[in-house]
C-alpha cells in the first residue's frame, strides 16, 4: 500500500518538531499538523517565557545588592506592558524559527487540528485526510482546573503571559514547581503573592532537605505560604475574587492562579475508537521505544506522561527516528535526568533524594548549608545548600541536590559526573574552584549522617 507520507506528526512542540526534522533529514517524507502556535508548551507557554520572567523578577534584588556594594542605585516601577510586548515579539520570533526549521527540511506543515481516523490515516479539521506509514503523537499536555465551585474564575500558567496588567494581589494554588516558580516570579515583580498548598511541604517528590530550604527562602522573600490548605470555593466579589479556604479564612484577591496539575492532550483525538491504550489520566501508553499497542502509532513527550521535560521530549523524538527510520532500535533512557526548578533561590537536582536512597540500602549523606559570599556581604540572610547522597557500599553518588543562585547551571555539569557513575572519592579528588559556592560539592569530607 502506498501512503502520502512516511511519517505524520501531530503536534508542533519540541518533541514533534525534532522528530519531524530528523526524520526528514534521514530521507523520510514527513508532514506535521499543529492547531495552535509552533514551539509548543516550552516555547509559547512554558520554559522560555517563564525564564524571561524569572530574569525580569530578579532585578529588584540586584539593585538592593548594588547599594550594599557601594553603587548609588535606584529602581523605578516595573513596566509590565513594555516587558510583555517585548516578550511576545520574542515568542513570535521563535515560532518563526520553528516554522523555518520544518520548511527548510522539507516537512509539509498543516495549520490545523488533526485526529486519527485509522492506524494509518489522519483527518484534519478542514475535512481532508492524509495517510502515513507511521503516525507520531506529540500533542503535549494542558493545565487542568480543580473541581472547585467557582474554579472558572481562576487562571492557569498559560494565562499569566497574557495578563492585561499585573494584579496587586494573587493567590496561587498548588505546590509543584510551576506553582512555586510563578509565586517567586510574581513576588519579584511586586505582586503581593499568597500560596496555598494542600500538602505538608511544597515540591513533593524532591529531596526533603532541599525543598524545605526553598520553602523557607520563599517565605523569607515575602511569599505568604500556607501549607495544609486548599480552596473550598470561589465567588466573584466586584472586580475581585472571594476565596473560602479549608483553614477557615475567607479572603479577597485580584487574581487566583491554579497550578494544580496538567493532563495529556488526548481528548477527542480518535484514540479510544482506534483502541490505542491510554492510562487513567489519558496518557498514551507506550513501550521503551515510544510505540503504542498499535504498531504504526508512536507517541513522545508530555502526551505520554513519562518525564514531562522539554529535553526529554526531544530525546524521545530522536530515539523514535533512530528506531523507526534509521534501523537502530534505541530505547529512551529516563534514568538520572538532571533538572532545575527556577524558584528563588533555584534548585538543581539529579538522582535520588535522601529519602529514596535510604529505602534502597545503606547511605552516607554529605551536606552543607551556608550564606554565600556575595549575598552575605550584601547583608542578605539567604542560605544555600550543597548535598550529595552516597551509596555506602559502592561509594557511587546516587543524588546531588543544590539550592542556590545558579543551581540550574551547576547541576548540568554535576549531572555529567553522576550519570557517569562517579564515586564520592572522584568528587574528592577534584580540586576546588575558589572562591565559589559550588566548591563545597568537592570539599565535604565527613558525612553529616548515615542511614
Amino acid at each position: 500500500m502506498s501512503f502520502d507520507y512516511d511519517l505524520f506528526v501531530i503536534g508542533g512542540g519540541s518533541g514533534g518538531v525534532r522528530a519531524a526534522r530528523v526524520a526528514a533529514q534521514a530521507g523520510a517524507r514527513v508532514a506535521l499538523a499543529e492547531e495552535d502556535r509552533y514551539g509548543g508548551t516550552c516555547v509559547q507557554r512554558g520554559c522560555v517565557p517563564k525564564k524571561l520572567m524569572v530574569f525580569a523578577s530578579e532585578y529588584p534584588g540586584y539593585i538592593e545588592d548594588a547599594k550594599a556594594y557601594g553603587w548609588d542605585a535606584t529602581l523605578g516601577d516595573f513596566n509590565w506592558d513594555a516587558f510583555k510586548s517585548k516578550l511576545h515579539a520574542e515568542l513570535d520570533r521563535l515560532e518563526g524559527v520553528y516554522r523555518n526549521i520544518l520548511g527548510n527540511n522539507g516537512v509539509q506543515t498543516f495549520d490545523a487540528r488533526a485526529k486519527l481516523a485509522d492506524p494509518h490515516t489522519v483527518e484534519l479539521s478542514d475535512g481532508s485526510r492524509k495517510t502515513a506509514k507511521h503516525i507520531l503523537l506529540a500533542m503535549g499536555g494542558w493545565p487542568v482546573l480543580p473541581d472547585i465551585k467557582g474554579a472558572e474564575l481562576g487562571i492557569t500558567s498559560n494565562d499569566v503571559f497574557h495578563l492585561d496588567a499585573l494584579p496587586e494581589t494573587m493567590l496561587i494554588l498548588g505546590g509543584g514547581y510551576i506553582a512555586c516558580e510563578f509565586a517567586c516570579i510574581l513576588n519579584g515583580l511586586g505582586v503581593n503573592v499568597t500560596q496555598y498548598y494542600r500538602g505538608a511541604q511544597i515540591l513533593r517528590g524532591f529531596d526533603e532537605e532541599a525543598r524545605g530550604l526553598v520553602s523557607e527562602e520563599m517565605q523569607q522573600n515575602g511569599i505568604d505560604l500556607h501549607l495544609g490548605t486548599n480552596i473550598l470555593e470561589m465567588a466573584q466579589d466586584g472586580d475581585k475574587i472571594r476565596v473560602k479556604a479549608t483553614n477557615g479564612t475567607e479572603r479577597v484577591f485580584d487574581k487566583v492562579m491554579f497550578a494544580t496539575g496538567r493532563r495529556p492532550n488526548t481528548a477527542d483525538m480518535g484514540l479510544e475508537e482506534l483502541g490505542v491504550k491510554l492510562g487513567r489520566y489519558g496518557e498514551v501508553l507506550v513501550d521503551e521505544y515510544s510505540q503504542t499497542n498499535i504498531p504504526s502509532i508512536y507517541a513522545v513527550g508530555d502526551v505520554t506522561d513519562r518525564v514531562n521535560l522539554t529535553p526529554v521530549a526531544i530525546r524521545e523524538g530522536m530515539a523514535f527516528v533512530e528506531t523507526v527510520f534509521k534501523g537502530n532500535p534505541t530505547p529512551v533512557d529516563h534514568d538520572l535526568i538532571p533538572t532545575a526548578i527556577f524558584t528563588q533561590p533555584e534548585m538543581g537536582t539529579i538522582g535520588m533524594s535522601e529519602e529514596e536512597a535510604r529505602d534502597r540500602g545503606p547511605i552516607e549523606v554529605y551536606a552543607t548549608s551556608f550564606k554565600p559570599m556575595r549575598e552575605s556581604f550584601a547583608g542578605r540572610a539567604q542560605r544555600v545548600l550543597m548535598k550529595l547522597v552516597v551509596c555506602a557500599d559502592t561509594r557511587r553518588v546516587l543524588g546531588c541536590h543544590i539550592v542556590a543562585p545558579g543551581a540550574g547551571e551547576m547541576i548540568q555539569l554535576a549531572g555529567i559526573a553522576v550519570k557517569m557513575g562517579a564515586t564520592k572519592e572522584d568528587f574528592d579528588r577534584t580540586v576546588a574552584v575558589h572562591p565559589t559556592m559550588s566548591e563545597e560539592i568537592v570539599t565535604m569530607r565527613e558525612p553529616v549522617r548515615t542511614a
